[in-house]
């Protein structure tokens, strides 16, 4: 079976915690690396260390090269028609700072509009606030049912004239729903609204082309599909990527300076200042290349086949309550159980050697509509099998004995 041994490749996962073998089930705040990206690391800095694309030298010919590479490997992953429509960043969170920033920014005035969601990451949330205090401008929220859904006929009545830009996620964190992207994009060019989408828990679950979405802009990180931490990648259209202004200042985002007049470099260069994470980028691109070995498709049901045990065995029990039951979702499962906080949950959890989620998870609003203070998250990963479920349920059924 394709899946049977996997565990094998992540070396993290081979230990005891509290006398306990460990079960992993919290993907959704960070996934854990495979051997070949932990090598890829490790090969860079003892084979190759050196600075990109200013040394002639073969070291840095050597790490050019691998880091360029990289690129190449994600705009195939994600169906880019160019290599210069990916900007390496920390994250998906900085991806969303500069398109506010660089992009959204210049084109607001008093009373003009953002549209993002009920549901989204605070990532997703505040980068608009902030630009919307700064212009005097509004913010208006998709507003999702009970499931956990977007109400999509809303979206409708949100936007006017004075609507500038929408940015919703793909997948929530919290909820699992995966949103009907490739709807809401046709609705946002109809009427001539550009449309940011943050995929930070999609591209590692999902098929993604950007061809075929038609997005303006796509961002996710590196951390949430096994490859490290500080590094994720900007998609954008190179038409808006050209006319847009770079986010910061510095090396390699110039092709020359003057004390009268700089002259920025072309895309995606200006917008990589610095030295950039080079190490981090070359085992994002290791890390994708091991899930094409895989097959997204094949994560994609190996995954869904979690999902749907897991959600069936919680079920079972009368004192479990699942938050977000949408028709669509992704590996993420958030409940609550009565009388018990989710921290406490989180705590005999790792007691018995189960690592899960306990918290609002970054979506406040989320939790306010349910009008809960919290909830315990299990997300599912391609190492992850039923046997984790199981040792799940049990956890769940001690947690509901102590607090009895």
């Amino acid at each position: 079976m394709l899946f049977e041994n996997i565990k094998e490749n992540f070396p993290i996962l081979d230990q005891q915690i509290n006398g306990k073998n460990l079960v992993y089930l919290d993907s959704a705040a960070t996934t854990q690396k495979p051997n070949e990206v932990i090598d890829s690391l490790n090969g860079y800095y003892k084979e190759k260390n050196s600075n990109i694309h200013r040394g002639v030298h073969t070291l840095s010919q050597k790490a050019t090269k691998d880091y360029e590479k990289a690129r190449e490997i994600i705009t195939r992953f994600i169906g880019a028609i160019s290599s210069k429509e990916i900007i390496f960043v920390r994250g998906a969170t900085e991806a969303i700072n500069l398109i506010a920033n660089s992009y959204v920014k210049p084109l607001l005035n008093e009373n003009d509009e953002i549209i993002i969601s009920q549901m989204e990451h605070h990532a997703n949330i505040v980068p608009w606030q902030m630009v919307c205090e700064e212009k005097n401008a509004k913010l208006k929220i998709i507003p999702i049912n009970d499931n956990g859904e977007l109400i999509i006929k809303k979206i409708d009545e949100l936007i006017n004239e004075r609507t500038k830009f929408i940015s919703l996620n793909h997948v929530s964190n919290s909820l699992g729903t995966i949103n009907p992207i490739r709807e809401i994009i046709e609705m946002a060019h109809q009427n001539n609204i550009k449309i940011m989408i943050d995929g930070a828990q999609a591209v590692q679950h999902l098929e993604i082309d950007m061809k075929e979405l038609d997005a303006d802009f796509y961002c996710f990180s590196g951390h949430k599909i096994y490859a490290p931490t500080g590094i994720g990648v900007l998609y954008g259209k190179k038409e808006l990527l050209r006319k847009m202004p770079p986010y910061q200042g510095g090396g390699d985002m110039i092709k020359s300076v003057t004390f009268e007049k700089t002259i920025y470099n072309d895309i995606p260069n200006k917008f990589e200042a610095g030295t950039p994470n080079i190490s981090g980028a070359i085992a994002l691109g290791k890390a994708i290349e091991y899930i094409n070995r895989i097959g997204i498709s094949n994560i994609t049901k190996h995954e869904d086949d979690l999902l749907n045990y897991a959600t069936s065995k919680l079920k079972e029990n009368s004192k479990v309550r699942i938050i977000g039951e949408a028709k669509q979702k992704a590996a993420v499962i958030s409940f609550i159980i009565e009388g018990i906080h989710p921290h406490d949950i989180g705590t005999i959890m790792d007691s018995q050697g189960i690592a899960i989620r306990a918290g609002h998870h970054c979506t406040q609003p989320i939790m306010d509509f349910y009008n809960i203070p919290a909830t315990a998250r299990a997300s599912f990963a391609i190492y992850n099998t039923k046997e984790d479920v199981d040792k799940l349920v049990e956890a769940i059924e001690k947690c509901i004995k102590v607090f009895a």
